[in-house]
């Protein structure tokens, strides 16, 4: 935070704002500070605050900083994944969400991903012959360079392919012709 080194002695030093403009109902460290220098420079000099008092309030902005800091570092963290993510998806078969060429209608599309662009508003995946980067949040499944696993056509007799078999048509899977038998 800028102090202002050339101000005079019986003055407390100036603090600039080089923060962002944010919501004005939410104060931040820089305002926190800004009133705590203004509450020393116009304190009654024949009755001065409590100086226990000044060190509750400086413990309190240290606690502020230290929390902003961890929030920066959280979020710069949760980004770098985000991106890692991103990269780990070069080579693969993808399924995403994207609007149809009538520009209405979402519905799902395959595709490998070539290429990752990052940008200002995160990363872009170019897919091989798909014109327009997509961004991750839009992939629903991946999958290895070999592609989409094969969906097992539907059995002959209309059950279910993905079923436990009994191939002794006793009611058991394990083969053996006798279900009271123990092993």
């Amino acid at each position: 935070m800028p102090v202002n080194p050339t101000g005079s002695a019986n003055s407390a030093p100036s603090v600039m704002d080089t923060s962002t403009p944010k919501d004005p109902s939410i104060l931040g460290k820089d305002d926190f500070l800004k009133l705590l220098v203004g509450q020393m420079q116009n304190q009654d000099p024949l009755n001065p605050t409590d100086s226990a008092e000044y060190m509750g309030q400086m413990t309190q902005f240290s606690i502020l900083e230290q929390i902003t800091n961890l929030g920066q570092t959280m979020s710069a963290s949760a980004s770098n994944e985000y991106d890692q993510n991103a990269i780990g998806l070069i080579g693969r078969e993808i399924t995403y969400l994207g609007l149809d060429a009538d520009g209405r209608t979402l519905r799902t599309f395959n595709g490998r991903v070539e290429s990752v662009t990052f940008t200002n508003a995160g990363p872009k995946l170019t897919l091989t012959g798909v014109r327009d980067p997509i961004m991750p949040v839009s992939v629903t499944n991946v999958w290895g360079p070999e592609g989409a696993p094969d969906v097992p056509p539907p059995a002959e007799d209309g059950g279910d392919p993905t079923a436990p078999t009994d191939p002794t048509g006793d009611g058991s899977d394990d083969g053996d012709t006798d279900p009271t038998a123990r092993v």
